[in-house]
């Protein structure tokens, strides 16, 4: 493991591939890995790239990875695909949207499966970005699955998130919705030479000014802003929208320089150590939780999972006394 992490961080490609796979299968020895190359991240800048089916995100990533490269940026790209609930495979066709960025070695395309997991992300997203940042990439791009409304997880992986809407998917109250729209550092207008796309930019710009004026100076992402150390308050970032035609590689400069824009308000604004340590915050519990699942489950046996399901469908007792009588299985400190 420790040769396979030293030919990572010398740039070895194959490596780069062999340590996503470890990580994506949770084999033996993952942790090791992660552990050793933890130290070298923190240099690259996430982006996640969600919104609805159809809105164009693998393009509008594949013209974004194009943008970088002719600045001389490295590009790491993570597309995360659906999992059908009833083969258990996935099609992983982001991959076919992206051919054009395969030969460039500056460019590394991972396709990931959810294998079930709700919220955008497949489970293992987070360690995946982990080692692609240690493995030196300037930017990573994170792409979701696309799933709609629930589809919030990216914004505790990504420095800048990027929601990616499209004229005639649906009534613009549909595509305005809280939660979707309120994790946005910049929101996308894609195929905006589609029509309709007047009106969804206006109805985005009504939206936002609404959101804009109730939480000035309180809230970015759920979270309060501390007063600058001035001790002037820190304006509310307030996300540009930005019109694109992803497939013409129309509005690609102006959202590079948007994203550029969040970037240094976040820098501007102290604000950065306060993002990291928010994302560590919501991975630490997320770990913790899995951890604790998994051994209870150990110890817990599945006839007595049986029983107190059957108790439970018989009105003999409520959940949450079995949950209480189930957490008592795990051994005491």
């Amino acid at each position: 493991m420790k040769e396979l992490i030293t030919e990572l961080l010398a740039g070895n490609r194959r490596a780069l591939a062999r340590l996503l796979t470890i990580v994506e299968n949770k084999r033996e020895g993952v942790d090791e890995a992660l552990a050793l190359l933890f130290s070298h991240t923190g240099h690259a800048w996430i982006i996640g790239v969600t919104g609805a089916p159809g809105t164009g995100k693998s393009t509008l990533v594949n013209a974004l990875a194009r943008a970088y490269r002719a600045q001389d940026k490295t590009v790491g790209i993570i597309a995360v695909d659906p999992t059908s609930p009833f083969s258990g495979g996935a099609i992983l066709g982001d991959r076919i949207r992206m051919q054009e960025l395969a030969g460039d070695s500056g460019v590394f395309i991972r396709s990931m499966a959810t294998r079930g997991h709700l919220g955008g992300l497949a489970r293992t997203t987070r360690d995946a970005v982990r080692v692609m940042d240690a493995a030196g990439f300037d930017i990573v791009l994170v792409e979701t699955v696309g799933a709609g409304q629930s589809e919030v997880d990216i914004v505790r992986t990504a420095e800048t998130t990027l929601v990616v809407e499209a004229p005639g998917l649906g009534d613009d109250v549909q595509a305005i919705k809280a939660g979707i729209l309120e994790i946005a550092d910049v929101l996308v207008v894609n195929k905006a030479d589609r029509p309709g796309a007047t009106n969804t930019v206006r109805s985005l710009k009504t939206m936002l000014e609404l959101g804009h004026r109730a939480a000035r100076n309180q809230f970015h992402h759920g979270q309060l802003l501390q007063p600058a150390p001035s001790g002037d308050t820190i304006d509310l970032w307030m996300p540009p929208i930005i019109q694109t035609v992803a497939s013409e590689n129309r509005g690609t400069a102006e959202l590079v320089a948007a994203i550029e824009g969040h970037r240094r308000y976040l820098t501007d604004n102290d604000l950065l150590e306060q993002t990291e340590r928010r994302h560590i915050e919501i991975e630490l519990y997320d770990r913790l939780r899995d951890e604790l699942m998994l051994r209870l489950l150990d110890v817990v046996p599945e006839a007595m999972l049986t029983d107190m399901i059957d108790k439970i469908q018989a009105r003999e007792m409520d959940p949450q006394r079995v949950v209480e009588l189930l957490l008592a299985q795990l051994p005491s400190p």
